[in-house]
């Protein structure tokens, strides 16, 4: 009983406001001036792909695409030169050299962040396209007085097969905890495949400069430390969201999420707090269902099951529908059965030290 009361506060005080999410109506619309910056190291075939998404948005205000090219092997150096040619919002930041001290993505990102010409900054990666050609209109019109970060969903690409279902339900899945959380006022991450914030907040909090040891963490980590209920807002809106190609093969997914889930102990107190009981209860649910239905009285145990499925079927339609994942909804029960395993899976990559390379 326990187990559905924490389950239905979390789907009931949390999860609903993604659901039910209307954008505030704002007295007066205002453009303001983007750079998009995006960091790329052997990502040839990427950039040829995906770039052109970025360069042709719909924007009357003045943007600009900063590419940071990390020492890359491959022909991205001269895929960007023939891009500059047509597309003179791109500006192209060569690196030659790595930072020895500074682990992952960081160090470009940093140098991408200095060379933007605009105050409002806007992250993407080089496997990601936008949904729509009003990305950077929807995700700039987060921005409001006060306002100093913008989180966005990045989503994958829709394909044939069980892996992909697992991996964009999981995707949404942690998008619904983040983007739930900011809208209660308790911002805790973002994800570097669609997010947006100030330069000025950068620049203030001294970069990355806490959190250069740690070779992920330039999106959430960075995050979880200047984000506030105050600061803090999301964009929910199929325009707005970003796509890229997800993982082909168990083996690839695996690595790519034990290298997420090694920034996850360098959260804030409370943020692991809401974070592990939410995950304990999802855990635990079903074997001690099960358990109670066996072992207790089914009758009881079947309109506690139910009330959590109606609300967790509601939540979910109506989320999944706001970010272009209504597809997965038929296969919820199954989905979220399959998080028992998921935990099981991915439970010792937050005690795992990261390595250091971000590519």
């Amino acid at each position: 009983m326990a187990l559905t009361v924490i389950q239905l506060f979390y789907y009931g005080w949390f999860f609903r406001r993604v659901a039910f999410f209307k954008p505030k109506e704002k007295i007066q619309s205002r453009q303001h001036p983007v750079s998009v910056i995006i960091c790329a190291r052997d990502e040839d075939e990427n950039l040829a792909r995906n770039l052109p998404g970025v360069l042709v948005q719909q924007y009357s205000s003045s943007s600009e695409v900063v590419v940071v090219n990390d020492n890359s092997l491959d022909d991205s150096k001269y895929i960007l030169q023939e891009l500059k040619k047509t597309f003179k919002s791109l500006n192209v930041v060569e690196l030659t050299q790595e930072a020895k001290l500074i682990s992952g993505k960081k160090y470009p990102l940093s140098i991408g962040i200095r060379e933007a010409k605009h105050e409002v900054l806007l992250l993407t990666d080089a496997d990601c396209v936008p949904a729509s050609e009003h990305w950077i209109h929807k995700m700039q019109e987060g921005y409001d007085n006060g306002i100093e970060i913008v989180l966005g969903y990045g989503a994958y690409h829709r394909r044939k097969g069980l892996l992909n279902k697992l991996i964009r339900f999981e995707t949404f899945h942690t998008a619904l905890q983040y983007l739930s959380y900011a809208l209660a006022g308790i911002p805790y991450m973002g994800v570097g495949r669609n997010l947006s914030y100030k330069k000025d907040l950068f620049l203030r909090n001294k970069g990355f400069s806490s959190i250069n040891h740690i070779p992920s963490g330039d999106d959430d980590l960075f995050i979880n430390k200047v984000a506030t209920k105050e600061n803090t807002a999301v964009v929910i809106d199929p325009d707005a969201i970003t796509r890229s190609v997800p993982r082909t093969t168990w083996s690839g997914w695996l690595r790519q999420k034990s290298r997420h889930y090694t920034t996850a102990k360098f959260y804030k107190l409370r943020h692991k707090f809401l974070l592990g009981l939410y995950f304990a209860s999802q855990f635990l649910f079903y074997p001690v269902l099960a358990a109670a239905a066996v072992f207790y009285d089914w009758r009881f145990v079947l309109p506690v099951f139910g009330l959590r499925l109606l609300l967790q079927a509601i939540v979910l339609y109506k989320s999944m529908k706001k970010m272009g994942e209504e597809d997965l909804w038929p296969w919820f029960v199954f989905l979220d059965m399959w998080m028992f395993f998921y935990y099981l899976i991915f439970a010792p990559a937050l005690w795992r030290r990261p390595r250091r390379s971000w590519n």
